[in-house]
């Protein structure tokens, strides 16, 4: 069952001396419970993407189609968590801004606090644990809401290395357990490969659809996937086509 669609999507920009094609005719879908990434050149307008889902812009024309109860989550490159706000206080802000914080909503987000690993640090503040701790919180704030459809705009580009592989399995892990279906933005090939079941291949702008790749990789999580002996195909394959060679 489709969870998105876009179809024939433009957008174009105005100023006051000219206009600015951004995306040209883009098309493409999500199913219920797809993990799917976006990749692109840089500047092919992959955050605007995200932008024209969640509703911040209108297309030009097109149309862009959210199925189920059009509940959409977004989590930003950084975890814009609150410094002065407790993790626990933190997870909520989702639920008190959308006036949801109810019994039973508490309840569930206290859950997901103790289901993945962040319930002993509740009343820490955002400052007093680590990076990837701070980046599974913004997850489980973006979860509380329950959303139908999680926008992950590059969640992980703000980490080191070492870190950014461990909080792609921990983030992955989370997703998959709660059964829901995320929209990925990344300028990282290795990723996207890791992990999605399909990865949509930016042109440069004005950005349209040159290719929707599967890896089709059977490992269990995104840091096994990396050992699979197709992994530098598949990354070779989609270097190129980000650099213009579609053979």
């Amino acid at each position: 069952m489709k969870v998105l669609q876009l179809k024939d999507v433009s957008k174009v920009f105005y100023s006051k001396t000219q206009e600015t094609r951004a995306i040209d005719r883009m098309t493409f879908d999500v199913d219920e419970g797809e993990f799917v990434s976006i990749i692109g050149p840089s500047g092919c307008g992959k955050t605007t993407v995200l932008s024209l889902i969640s509703k911040l812009i209108a297309p030009t024309s097109g149309t862009v189609s959210l199925f189920g109860n059009n509940h959409v989550g977004y989590m930003l490159q950084r975890d814009q968590l609150f410094e002065w706000r407790t993790i626990e206080k933190n997870v909520y802000l989702g639920l008190e801004i959308q006036h949801k914080l109810t019994p039973e909503n508490k309840i569930y987000a206290e859950g997901l606090l103790k289901k993945y690993g962040l319930w002993e640090f509740r009343k820490h503040y955002p400052s007093e644990i680590s990076g990837g701790m701070r980046q599974r919180a913004a997850l489980i704030r973006t979860l509380a809401t329950n959303p139908d459809l999680l926008l992950l705009d590059e969640p992980f580009s703000a980490l080191d290395f070492q870190t950014r592989l461990e909080v792609c399995d921990d983030v992955y892990a989370i997703i998959k357990s709660e059964k829901k279906t995320a929209l990925l933005v990344t300028h990282d090939i290795s990723e996207a490969i890791s992990l999605s079941d399909r990865i949509v291949v930016l042109t440069a702008r004005p950005a349209t659809v040159l290719t929707i790749h599967t890896p089709a990789l059977t490992a269990p999580t995104p840091l096994k996937r990396r050992e699979s002996p197709d992994f530098s195909k598949q990354f070779e394959l989609l270097h190129r086509y980000l650099h213009g060679d579609k053979t």
